[in-house]
């Protein structure tokens, strides 16, 4: 009898695992599925409703919000990034007699990689977790509820305009943190350590291609797509007053900090291989 309780308690326990693990990964499901279906009406929206997005009256704040209020964290970012590359690596250049290349070594990592990320999160942070809370608020407060009831799509309002003001600002907000990136590594080599500057703009040309801004100018693209896109959505999706606001908030950026890291990695690889087939004497001749 004791051996039958035994195994039923352990069949029972082991159901209820089971069950739980199937919930949990049908509301996953759920959930990709209700962001899909957000992130395609707004695709559809900005397609057929340009008016929606293209009047200034309706970019122009929201370019500013999202562009010129994020130049100086992200000035900040991007400059330290490069004295701080400059200065843990000089040693180790140093040490092989290379101090001279690392103009280019530093140009290219900050360029293809470390400043669309950097300024990438620091949108996150800042606008993303923005967005989030303010929408969140309309939401908790009814306001979205009374713009459907005046046959007013929120989607269209609110959401377009913000995702297509973070796709256009996150590149150029990425160009400026890559030119103070490179500008803060050339103080430290040049002004710190002595590297003549000849030698550091020629290696920074040895290194970088015509392809390495693109490959970060298109990175910056999907990124500022998906801060964009996961901000609205988690505002959208805010219940619980103030404390669920809290919560969107931080979701966003967890989120959006996440995606960024899985787009820059799948991005990496394709646009490696892609430049690979479209020009594969460049790749010969930097690996040369």
């Amino acid at each position: 009898m004791l051996i039958c309780y035994a195994c039923a308690r352990s069949m029972a326990l082991a159901l209820a695992r089971l069950s739980s693990l199937g919930l949990s990964v049908r509301l996953f499901f759920d959930r990709i599925g209700r962001f899909s279906r957000f992130a395609g009406r707004t695709f559809a929206l900005i397609a057929t409703h340009p008016s929606a997005w293209m009047h200034w009256r309706n970019i122009g704040p929201l370019l500013y919000s999202v562009g010129a209020s994020s130049v100086i964290v992200v000035s900040v970012t991007g400059a330290f990034i490069g004295m701080i590359l400059a200065l843990e690596g000089y040693d180790q250049f140093a040490a092989l007699g290379q101090e001279a290349q690392m103009g280019g070594v530093i140009a290219a990592a900050v360029v293809k990689q470390i400043g669309p990320v950097l300024a990438a999160v620091m949108l996150a942070g800042r606008v993303g977790g923005a967005l989030a809370a303010e929408l969140g608020t309309m939401n908790v407060t009814e306001q979205l509820d009374a713009m459907r009831a005046m046959s007013a799509d929120p989607i269209k309002t609110l959401v377009v305009p913000r995702v297509v003001a973070c796709v256009v600002m996150t590149p150029i907000l990425t160009i400026y943190s890559d030119l103070l990136g490179i500008l803060g590594s050339f103080g430290i080599i040049c002004g710190l350590y002595g590297v003549t500057r000849a030698d550091y703009w020629y290696s920074t040309t040895q290194f970088l291609s015509g392809w390495d801004p693109l490959n970060g100018v298109l990175k910056s693209l999907a990124f500022g797509l998906a801060i964009g896109l996961i901000s609205c959505y988690r505002g959208f999706r805010c219940e619980g007053g103030a404390a669920g606001v809290g919560r969107a908030s931080t979701q966003s950026f967890v989120a959006s900090f996440l995606t960024i890291i899985v787009i820059n990695l799948l991005l990496a690889q394709f646009l490696q291989s892609l430049q690979r087939w479209i020009d594969p004497e460049t790749v010969r001749t930097l690996a040369s």
